[in-house]
């Protein structure tokens, strides 16, 4: 979680100068954002189909590196998150 939070404290930082320069940002709109998350889920719908028609575990599959890792990134599988019980991994 706290490369999220840093990414998005330096995003801030950076727009924030941009503002004070009076420049437009080059990063791109809200919707190619969303046509990128649109790719990384769309790639997951194969393998995931694949298993449903062969009956196997598709919530173990989410899980994986080549599911959770692809979408998520790699903090998603490394155990960077929030403890179950309430602190920090």
């Amino acid at each position: 979680m706290k490369p999220y939070l840093l990414s998005l404290g330096v995003g801030l930082l950076v727009g924030v100068i941009y503002s004070l320069l009076n420049v437009r940002s080059p990063a791109p709109p809200a919707i190619a954002l969303l046509g990128l998350l649109g790719m990384l889920l769309g790639e997951q719908a194969v393998p995931i189909a694949k298993r449903l028609m062969t009956k196997a575990p598709v919530v173990a599959h989410l899980k994986t590196p080549e599911c959770a890792g692809q979408v998520l990134g790699p903090q998603a599988i490394a155990g960077d998150g929030p403890d179950p019980k309430g602190g920090q991994a």
